[in-house]
């Protein structure tokens, strides 16, 4: 199970690239749970830390349903020169419509570099406001062709992944789209604690941001001591799972 860590800037990547993640996914917490940064920002990140190793990852925003608008963001994200982008299908009401909209994501990073991971991205409280279901999340990432599917928070009010979601839902939802031949990432206000029941559900990402946050708030900087602590935790799972399952 790799670990993506999301930072807002070049500091807080280099934060999380010291620490050891895996995926350093680069956000704009200004414009929402899934808000896109900028070009310039990117560049600098990949440029800065210049290490090819880590898997850098971009966020193209909760996304209004405008496939032409959301398709020219995944072609900017992709010659920044990220090789995760994500999709938020905020906007979009129909599996029809997510299907449109990611289509034209998948293409966009798939013309200029068939090796992008394209990760169609939707919320675990879709609930809160009439957003898409996990389910259909699962039929639009594979009737895009895309390579991931993810769900993480929405509203950002202290509540997460799992008060969304209850764990019989995660497994289907991991088992569906493993089912369909995508991989999948699980986000939203998760900790440490959470790690060792996101393994055993299936995950192959978690996401976080607040986790590794001072005071476990995603509007304040990274923090060093928490990056390492839950990345440390994270490397202790598979074992653990194994014993388990053993």
């Amino acid at each position: 199970m790799k670990v993506l860590i999301s930072p807002i800037n070049t500091e807080e990547a280099l934060i999380a690239w010291k620490c050891g993640t895996d995926i350093i996914d680069i956000k704009n917490i200004n414009e929402g749970s899934l808000g896109a940064s900028f070009p310039w920002v990117i560049r600098n990140v990949i440029e800065t830390i210049a290490d090819p190793k880590i898997v850098f990852s971009a966020t193209l925003g909760d996304l209004p349903h405008k496939p032409g608008t959301a398709a020219l963001a995944a072609l900017g994200a992709v010659s920044s020169g990220v090789k995760y982008v994500k999709a938020g299908l905020h906007g979009s009401k129909t599996v029809s419509e997510g299907t449109e909209l990611m289509r034209g994501v998948v293409r966009s990073c798939k013309e200029f570099d068939p090796s992008v991971t394209v990760v169609t991205a939707g919320y675990a409280d879709y609930r809160r406001f009439g957003g898409l279901s996990p389910e259909a999340l699962v039929e639009i990432a594979a009737n895009a062709e895309s390579d991931m599917v993810m769900v993480d928070t929405f509203i950002k009010d202290g509540k997460g992944l799992f008060d969304a979601l209850s764990v019989q839902e995660l497994e289907q939802f991991v088992s569906a789209a493993h089912a369909r031949g995508l991989k999948v990432a699980l986000a939203g206000s998760v900790h440490a604690e959470h790690l060792e029941e996101l393994a055993v559900i299936g995950a192959d990402v978690v996401g976080v941001r607040g986790a590794v946050c001072g005071s476990y708030d995603r509007s304040t900087t990274i923090d060093p001591e928490k990056a390492k602590l839950f990345i440390a935790s994270a490397n202790k799972i598979p074992s653990r799972v194994a014993a388990a399952v053993a």
